[in-house]
């Protein structure tokens, strides 16, 4: 698979469309802030816990200053109106030692197209090589599109730490 950093790769989706999932990088800024521009509110709130229109300069260094091995971070990309853009983005970050936790987003008009499973198996596979012993994630109550993402690819629920969210983990050994 090669480093994190260099990771590229073409896949395509249910319905036929190629998309390509790569590392996230630098000059990706620009990109990852249109794709979340639209993005309803609900995905926004559903992705970050609360209705961001806004991020903050701090908030933007920290999504994009990844380094590749505690923070890992993927975007999908895809052919709209003759333009690469980014459809979709996932990360993980490494909360203690063996242990990270990921998060994904796709923006509206490409859910429910398998582009959340493709990054989410990409960053599962990476974090294995990583030698990571297991994944995390937080998801809202209400998202059971994100919940059966999660439960398909193995992550089971653990204890809860708010009444809002379920906490889900997915042992890599």
């Amino acid at each position: 698979m090669g480093t994190p950093a260099s990771l590229t790769c073409r896949e395509t989706l249910r319905d036929g469309t190629p998309v390509e999932i790569r590392a996230l990088r630098p000059e990706d800024e620009v990109g990852m802030l249109a794709a979340l521009d639209q993005a309803s509110m609900q995905t926004r709130q559903r992705r970050f816990f609360a209705p961001k229109r806004h991020f903050s300069d701090s908030e933007r260094a920290y999504f994009m200053e990844i380094d590749f091995e505690n923070h890992v971070a993927l975007v999908a990309c895809a052919e709209d109106a003759g333009h690469n853009v980014i459809i979709g983005g996932g990360r993980y970050v490494v909360a203690t030692p063996g242990c990270a936790e990921m998060a994904f987003v796709v923006i509206d008009a490409w859910q429910g197209r398998g582009i959340g499973t493709l990054l989410a198996q990409h960053l599962i596979a990476l974090a294995r090589e990583a030698g990571l012993t297991e994944l995390t994630a937080e998801v809202m109550s209400d998202n059971t599109a994100m919940r059966r993402v999660f439960e398909r690819l193995g992550f089971s629920p653990a204890a809860k730490r708010d009444p809002q969210t379920i906490h889900l983990a997915l042992k890599l050994t």
